[in-house]
C-alpha cells in the first residue's frame, strides 16, 4: 500500500499526519491478513490493536538472516538525522569522535626494527552547529583501513584525510598512544632492561593546515638542592648523619615535529635524558644504586631547573617547532608536588590548565 501527501518532500503538520493515519486505519479495516502481514512492521505498529493482530516476534536469533541494500535503506539513523532533531543549542562543535579504540599497530625503531603495539587512538572532527551528529564507527572503520599499513605519520595523515572526507568536516584529528619500549643499561653492573615510555602522536588539520606533534612522559628522580645542602651542613658543622630528601618525578613533554628530517621516539628520549640524566633505573644490582645515589648528588635540581634543562636540549634540536615542558616533583618532604610549565612559541600557550592535568602525571610501578 502507497500513500502520498499531496506534496511529499514538505514537512506534514499535525493535521496531515492524522488524516494519514485515518486512511491508514481505513485501509486496514478492509484489508487481508496477509495484505497487513506485509507491513513494515513499524507501519504496523500503527494499526488499532496491533498487539494482538500483529506478527508475533521471533524469540531466536536469525542467523541465516543477509542485510541487503534496500533492507539498509530502511534502517533509522538517529544521529545523522536533520537539524530539526538537535537538542540543546546549535552550535559548532569543535572535537566530536572516539576515545581509547585499541588496536595492534606496528612500529619502527630508529635501529630499523619493527615493533607491533596496543595502541589507543582518539579520533575527533569538527562538527558544523546545522549538523546533528557523525557517523563515530566510520573513524574505527576508516583506521583499520590503514592499520595494516607499516606505522609512519605519513598513515596518520591519510588516514586523517580518509575520515574528514567521510565525514564532511572542515576540521580533524588523530592521536596514538601507546607504551614504547627501549633497553637501556645499568649504571655500572653490566645489567640491560626494557624502560618503557608513555608516547603519544598526534596529526592536528585545522582549516587545510596541519600539525604533527610527540608527546612523552619523562620519569627521572629529582634531588632538592636546599635538601643536599642542608644535608652536608649537618654533616660537617656537627658531626650528624642526613639524608637529602629527593622523588620521584615526571616531564610531560609536547613537541611540534617540524622539517623534513625525522624526529624518533628514541631521539626525544635522549634529548630528556640529557636534560635530566637521573632517568629512574630499570635493572640495579648494589653497585648501581650507589651510583644512581652519585649520580643525583651530581645533579640535584629543582621543578624549574628541570623545565628549563628540557627546554635547552628542545630549542636546540631544528626538528622541533612550538614545545611544552610540564614538570612535576612528588615530594617527599612536602604533602604537596612541585610543579611547573614552560611553553615556546603560541601553540601550547593556554592561561588555564586542565584542573586535573598534574593529577594525570603520576606514573606508579
Amino acid at each position: 500500500m502507497n500513500i502520498h501527501a499531496p506534496e511529499i518532500d514538505r514537512q506534514p503538520n499535525d493535521d496531515q499526519a492524522a488524516e494519514a493515519l485515518v486512511t491508514l486505519q481505513r485501509w486496514a479495516a478492509a484489508a487481508s491478513e496477509a495484505e497487513i502481514a506485509a507491513l513494515d512492521p513499524k507501519i504496523a505498529q500503527l494499526l488499532p490493536g496491533a498487539e494482538a493482530t500483529g506478527r508475533a516476534l521471533s524469540r531466536t536469533y536469525p542467523d541465516d538472516f543477509r542485510v541487503d541494500d534496500a533492507y539498509r535503506a530502511t534502517l533509522p539513523d538517529l544521529q545523522n538525522g536533520p537539524s530539526s532533531l538537535i537538542r540543546g543549542e546549535k552550535a559548532l562543535i569543535q572535537h566530536v569522535g572516539i576515545s581509547n579504540f585499541r588496536l595492534p599497530i606496528r612500529y619502527h625503531t630508529r635501529e630499523g626494527a619493527e615493533l607491533t603495539l596496543e595502541t589507543s587512538v582518539t579520533g575527533s572532527v569538527s562538527l558544523e552547529a546545522e549538523k546533528k551528529g557523525i557517523n563515530m564507527s566510520r573513524i574505527m572503520r576508516t583506521f583499520y583501513a590503514r592499520s595494516e599499513e607499516r606505522f609512519s605519520l605519513g598513515v596518520i595523515e591519510a588516514a586523517l584525510s580518509d575520515y574528514k572526507t567521510d565525514l564532511e568536516s572542515f576540521d580533524a584529528r588523530i592521536q596514538m598512544r601507546f607504551s614504547f619500549p627501549m633497553k637501556v643499561d645499568s649504571l655500572r653492573s653490566g645489567l640491560s632492561g626494557y624502560q618503557y615510555y608513555d608516547i603519544a602522536m598526534e596529526v592536528v588539520d585545522t582549516g587545510g593546515v596541519r600539525q604533527k606533534f610527540m608527546h612523552l612522559d619523562y620519569v627521572y628522580s629529582s634531588t632538592c638542592p636546599c635538601s643536599l645542602e642542608l644535608s652536608e651542613h649537618a654533616r660537617q658543622a656537627r658531626g650528624q648523619l642526613a639524608t637529602p630528601h629527593s622523588q620521584r618525578s615526571v616531564a610531560r613533554v609536547s613537541v611540534e615535529v617540524t622539517g623534513p628530517s625525522r624526529l624518533w621516539f628514541e631521539d626525544l628520549i635522549e634529548m630528556c635524558r640529557a636534560g635530566v640524566p637521573t632517568e629512574t633505573q630499570v635493572m640495579v644490582k648494589r653497585e648501581d644504586e650507589q651510583a644512581f645515589a652519585e649520580l643525583n648528588a651530581a645533579n640535584p635540581i629543582f621543578v624549574e631547573d628541570a623545565a628549563r634543562s628540557f627546554c635547552a636540549q628542545l630549542k636546540a634540536d631544528p626538528r622541533i617547532g612550538d614545545f611544552r615542558v610540564v614538570a612535576s616533583h612528588q615530594e617527599s618532604l612536602h604533602s604537596h608536588d612541585a610543579i611547573s610549565v614552560l611553553t615556546e612559541g603560541d601553540t601550547f600557550a593556554a592561561r588555564s590548565l586542565d584542573p586535573r592535568l598534574f593529577q594525570s602525571l603520576f606514573h606508579v610501578g
